[in-house]
């Protein structure tokens, strides 16, 4: 395929747990320039107890950021949206969305699990759709919402960024990287898995014609070319919606051979591989099997990630009358901590929910006969070695139970500004580990988008050695002694 010899500027819509941005991406031969338009908070709210994402004031955000983009740019050349995965919005046969989206963290999907495994047992359904448990994977979500009359009365299920790319088009789809972590999508077919569906008294006309990244969704509707001030046309394309898939392609790994952590408020371990893993050892040991961008394999584990720090974090500034903690000077002090010397598992499930996060991993700690954090820089310094050694735990299982050889870690996300976090990943993966770019998800929607507009060699080779050719990483590399500390760490986890 010739590449022309111009670019084109797109806008990235990335909409991540805690915030959302608008960023502009120039792309051409040789270039890749990212530019933040607009960023914008994400801030879940609790009605009648139960947690909801304030989805319309999300799109508002996403609103002011395209008309931001357009400012700087002068002209959109394409739109593409990525987000979180699992929640869903229920529309009606009038279009209209029945209530703002029930968040992941909110404990009423528990009793999905039940319903669903007293139809199909976890060894059937990890057949099916290759997925790690997950107690608000969407298929628990609408399982433990059968009978209510939201469920009763919607018409069509789309996920967040199916969702927002809906009011910004008109047209309804479900992008496949995303489709893949709902449960509900054969993940050897690379279909919707209606007989599962229909067993579970699940309707599967709920669920929506699913979409490749690289297809053409639509263009930007007139009342949205009004609100945003852009000129159109301007073409909204599928991305990888599920915003590790973006991240994953926005990794700069030359070869095959690495394993990635895309750090956020989760983090997602793992390989990237051709075909899925589903043997039983696979499904024992945690590990899901969602789609990526060109027919791959994303082999992954969930980590908490973090919002062990960030709800830290809210925990301190609530405590302090609304006064956030300084976050440079509380890693500045954890990193003078003895290494790996305090550590939790950083998957225990009493981490999933809003609340005291310090009490919480003190309490951890006392039971594991760990040393209880005796400050805050302590409690961080914990948080961090113990995502150290979870990184270290998953990327060695991923390595082992797809065959694949793993020299290297690349770190992306918004964990990559955190030293102290790569270093320690390092020093507990005893690999190096490149840390960058933090907005890989934002460089690998564009990426797409650019690709689709035939900007970009095709092969997700090609489009990784654009990223390595313009963005900044930093590689850390393993220290001895903390490498021995947090061997020693490990051997203390597995022992409890």
């Amino acid at each position: 395929m010739s590449v022309p010899t111009g670019t084109a500027t797109f806008a990235a819509v990335d909409l991540g747990a805690s915030s959302g941005r608008v960023m502009t991406a120039r792309v051409g031969p040789g270039t890749l320039e990212l530019t933040e338009a607009h960023r914008f908070a994400n801030r879940p709210v609790r009605v009648r107890g139960t947690l909801h994402w304030d989805v319309l004031d999300l799109y508002r955000g996403v609103l002011d950021g395209l008309r931001a983009a357009g400012r700087t740019a002068g002209r959109l050349d394409g739109v593409g949206v990525d987000g979180w995965a699992v929640d869903v919005g229920l529309l009606d046969r009038d279009g209209a969305l029945l209530g703002n989206p029930v968040h992941y963290r909110d404990p009423s999907h528990r009793a999905g699990v039940d319903a669903v495994h007293a139809v199909v047992g976890p060894d059937e359904l990890y057949a099916v759709n290759g997925l790690q448990h997950l107690p608000f994977t969407t298929v628990f979500q609408l399982a433990a919402r059968r009978g209510s009359a939201a469920l009763d009365a919607a018409h069509r299920v789309l996920l967040v960024p199916d969702l927002v790319a809906h009011w910004l088009t008109g047209a309804v789809g479900a992008e496949i990287t995303n489709a893949s972590t709902t449960g509900l999508l054969d993940v050897r077919t690379r279909r919707w898995a209606g007989e599962l569906a229909g067993r579970l008294g699940l309707d599967p006309s709920l669920l929506p014609s699913l979409v490749e990244p690289g297809d053409r969704i639509g263009e930007l509707l007139p009342e949205v070319l009004q609100a945003t001030g852009l000129a159109g046309p301007v073409p909204v394309g599928a991305v990888g919606s599920h915003d590790t898939a973006s991240a994953v392609l926005g990794v700069p790994a030359a070869g095959d051979d690495f394993a990635y952590v895309s750090c956020g408020t989760w983090s997602l371990v793992g390989v990237e591989l051709d075909e899925p893993v589903l043997t039983d050892e696979a499904r024992a040991a945690g590990f899901t099997n969602e789609l990526g961008v060109d027919s791959t394999v994303r082999f992954l584990r969930n980590v908490m990630g973090l919002w062990l720090l960030q709800e830290s974090l809210r925990t301190w500034t609530e405590a302090d009358g609304g006064i956030p903690p300084d976050l440079g000077a509380l890693l500045a002090a954890a990193a003078r901590r003895p290494a790996f010397a305090a550590v939790v598992d950083a998957g225990d499930p009493r981490f999933l929910e809003p609340g005291d996060m310090p009490a919480r991993i003190a309490a951890a700690c006392r039971e594991r006969g760990e040393p209880v954090p005796g400050d805050r820089a302590a409690v961080v310094r914990c948080v961090l070695d113990s995502l150290a050694l979870a990184y270290r735990s998953a990327v060695d299982r991923a390595a082992e139970l797809s065959g694949r050889s793993v020299p290297v870690v690349h770190l992306v996300g918004g964990g990559a500004r955190n030293t102290l976090l790569c270093d320690l990943a390092a020093d507990a993966c005893e690999r190096p580990v490149v840390a960058g770019p933090v907005e890989a998800a934002a460089l690998g929607n564009a990426l797409v988008q650019a690709r689709a507009a035939g900007l970009t060699g095709a092969g997700p080779g090609a489009l990784r050695a654009l990223v390595r050719d313009t963005q900044p990483v930093r590689t850390h590399r393993p220290d001895p002694g903390r490498a021995r500390a947090a061997g020693r760490a490990r051997e203390r986890l597995a022992a409890r």
